[in-house]
C-alpha cells in the first residue's frame, strides 16, 4: 500500500511540528523554567481539549496511569533535559530510544517474540546513544542525555499500558493527560522551582508562544495527523515515516542555535536511527501479507 502525496505532505508537517517542538521547548524552558513551562503547556492543551474530556468507562485506571506517565514524567523529563544544555540533535535522537525500550518491554511483559535482528537493532540503537555521549559537545551535558533517556523509558512503559485502553481517540487521551499533568506539574514546580509569579509578571505576551506552540503544534497537529493516518494505513507504513523528526530537529538546532555536529554525533545518530528503523520494519511474513491484495 502506497501513501498518497497529500498524506505524505501531512507526514512532513507532523515531523516538522514535532521537530520544531524541541526548539520551542528549549526556549520556553529557559524563559519559564522547565516544570513551570510544561505546566503552562498543559494548561493551553487542557483549554483546547475540554470538549473531548469525557469519561472512558472501564478504562479509567489505565488511562490515568498513562496520563500521569506521559504528562508528568515523560514531558517533564524531556523539558528538563532540553534545559540542561547540550545541543538539539543529541536530545532529539535520544528520544527515539523509546522504540527499543518498547520492544524490550513487549518481550518481557507481553511475551512477544524478539528475533536476533531485533536484538541487534536494539543494541545498535543503544550503542549509538553511547557514541553520542562521548562527543565532546555532549559529554559536558550528560545529565541532559540521562533525563531524555529516562523520558524515553517512561514513554515505552506508557506505550505498553496504552494497550489496556484502546480506541479512546487521540484528543480524549490528550485531554486526560493535560488534566492529570497540570496540577501535578504546578505542585512539582512549586517544590523544585521558584519565582513563578515574578516570571509571569516580567515576560511579555509574546513569550507565551512557546508553551502554546508545544500544545498546538506537537500535541494537536502532530499527534492528530498521525492518528488520522493510522486510521487509513497500517502501523508498519506510518511509523517509519516519523523517523525524520530528529533529523528535522537537528537542522533547526544547527540553523537557529548554531549547534555543531561532530563526527561522533553523526555516527552515533546514524546508528541509533538505523537501529530504530530496523525495529520499525515489519517481519517478512507480515510484510508479504500487507503486500498481497485482498
Amino acid at each position: 500500500m502506497k501513501m498518497s502525496v497529500p498524506h505524505l505532505l501531512m507526514v512532513l508537517l507532523a515531523n516538522s511540528a514535532w521537530g520544531f517542538n524541541f526548539i520551542a521547548g528549549k526556549i520556553g524552558a529557559e524563559v519559564f523554567q522547565p516544570l513551570f513551562f510544561t505546566a503552562l503547556r498543559f494548561l493551553f492543551l487542557l483549554l483546547l481539549m475540554l470538549p473531548w474530556l469525557k469519561p472512558a468507562p472501564g478504562y479509567m485506571k489505565p488511562l490515568l496511569r498513562v496520563a500521569f506517565l506521559l504528562g508528568v514524567l515523560h514531558f517533564g523529563m524531556i523539558f528538563i533535559g532540553l534545559n540542561a544544555g547540550g545541543n538539539i540533535a543529541s536530545i532529539a535522537i535520544t528520544t527515539q530510544l523509546y522504540v527499543p525500550f518498547s520492544a524490550i518491554f513487549a518481550s518481557v511483559f507481553l511475551r512477544e517474540k524478539i528475533s536476533l535482528v531485533s536484538l541487534f537493532s536494539i543494541a545498535l540503537a543503544f550503542g549509538g546513544v553511547m557514541v553520542i555521549g562521548f562527543d565532546p559537545i555532549v559529554f559536558n551535558h550528560l545529565d541532559a542525555i540521562s533525563w531524555v533517556a529516562g523520558a524515553a523509558f517512561v514513554m515505552a512503559v506508557a506505550t505498553i499500558l496504552m494497550r489496556q485502553c484502546p480506541n479512546l481517540g487521540v484528543f480524549r487521551l490528550q485531554a486526560w493527560i493535560a488534566l492529570v499533568a497540570l496540577p501535578s506539574l504546578l505542585l512539582l514546580s512549586s517544590i523544585f522551582e521558584s519565582g513563578q509569579v515574578q516570571i509571569l509578571s516580567d515576560v511579555s505576551i509574546i513569550d507565551f508562544w512557546t508553551p502554546l506552540y508545544s500544545a498546538v503544534g506537537a500535541s494537536i497537529i502532530g499527534h492528530g495527523i498521525v492518528y488520522y493516518l493510522l486510521g487509513r494505513y497500517p502501523v508498519s507504513i506510518v511509523t517509519p515515516l516519523l523517523l525524520p523528526t530528529p533529523v528535522i530537529a537537528t537542522f533547526f538546532g544547527v540553523f537557529l542555535f548554531g549547534d555543531i555536529l561532530g563526527w561522533k554525533m553523526i555516527v552515533g545518530g546514524s546508528m541509533t536511527l538505523g537501529g530504530v528503523l530496523m525495529l520499525l520494519k515489519p517481519p517478512r511474513e507480515e510484510k508479504n501479507k500487507l503486500s498481497r491484495p485482498e
